[in-house]
């Protein structure tokens, strides 16, 4: 099977995969809590007469789609670019300390801000998760030999755990623990289009910014003294890529919270489909991450209906044992 998806050429992998996204998108419609047919689906989407329930898709389950589609694209990017940028096949956003930045500095937010709007909370969640990211790379860089993969995995579980023990401090001195399990937990629920609006710009920068480095990134995850040789500005394009992870890691914490694994697995497994150039990889853990971040949602609004189950939950059931796997191969699954 391996073998005959590389024979597929690159355009192809790519509409197939467009499609198969945009295919996902119009069916999870379908599915939720409330009962409602393929009629009302086509009315929301502007085909058919307006209805009760097309209404109902529109302004609650099209918004919540929506976030999951950018939400998967951001995070599978970012952990695209973190896995490329350290040579760290075990790096993500959820595991190396940004998103638990990111809660902690929504938790303070939340204590000291009076109904902070959603440009607020994410400013606040793109400070916390450089803070994390600073202060992981800082702490595995300390010893001589630098970051090594098992040293910065190291250094993420503790930064992340002291970060997530501040959010869960300021939740229990200012009251706010269950606005702020909320967030840990992570969901899309109650996601609205006017938080998009303030939301998806960054996402979309971040992106565009991976893009735009992504033949650079290429050279530079397979030997910074190869990519220094070749007349790369080392400096300049990691300053470039990790402003592109904040803002893709921080701008997914403000709307879905904390979400561990997915940017740890999806850019495995498109290495598989488009082999190991960036310039593939990149927009190939969009579309992956997109899709698949739709149908975790889905199974988290549907599986217990009408109760939500947290879509994080959902996501570490297929994440962990990928992160066990993957720790066993030394980093050579499906790459």
């Amino acid at each position: 099977m391996a073998k005959f998806i590389k024979t597929i050429p690159m355009f192809y992998k790519f509409i197939i995969a467009l499609v198969l996204l945009l295919a996902s998108f119009g069916v999870t419609a379908f599915f939720g809590a409330a009962d409602t047919t393929m009629h009302d689906v086509l009315a929301a989407f502007g085909f058919h007469a307006k209805t009760d329930a097309a209404v109902l898709i529109r302004e609650i389950r099209l918004p919540r789609e929506t976030a999951a589609v950018f939400v998967g694209a951001a995070l599978a990017v970012s952990g695209a670019l973190m896995q490329g940028v350290t040579r760290n096949p075990l790096a993500d956003p959820g595991l190396l300390g940004l998103t638990a930045g990111a809660n902690a500095a929504l938790a303070l937010t939340l204590a000291f801000w009076s109904g902070p709007s959603t440009f607020v909370i994410m400013i606040a969640c793109f400070i916390g998760a450089a803070v994390g990211m600073l202060l992981v790379v800082g702490i595995g860089g300390m010893k001589k030999g630098g970051l090594s993969p098992f040293r910065i995995v190291l250094a993420g579980a503790a930064v992340s755990a002291f970060l997530e023990a501040i959010a869960d401090g300021t939740g229990l001195y200012f009251k706010l623990s269950k606005d702020v399990k909320m967030w840990t937990a992570g969901g899309l629920t109650s996601t609205v289009w006017q938080q998009l609006e303030v939301v998806v710009p960054f996402i979309l920068a971040g992106i565009i910014i991976a893009l735009l480095f992504s033949r650079h990134l290429t050279v530079l995850s397979l030997n910074q003294d190869v990519a220094v040789g070749l007349g790369q500005k080392t400096t300049f394009i990691k300053t470039f890529l990790f402003l592109a992870i904040i803002l893709l890691a921080g701008a997914s914490v403000a709307l879905a919270g904390n979400l561990a694994f997915l940017g740890l697995m999806i850019p495995h497994i498109v290495r598989a489909v488009v082999g190991p150039d960036y310039r593939f990889i990149v927009p190939m853990s969009a579309i992956a991450g997109a899709a698949f971040m739709l149908w975790a949602d889905t199974l988290s609004r549907t599986m217990n209906a009408p109760y939500e189950t947290p879509v994080a939950a959902i996501i570490a059931i297929f994440g962990l044992p990928f992160f066990l796997i993957v720790i066993h191969k030394g980093g050579r699954t499906f790459s």
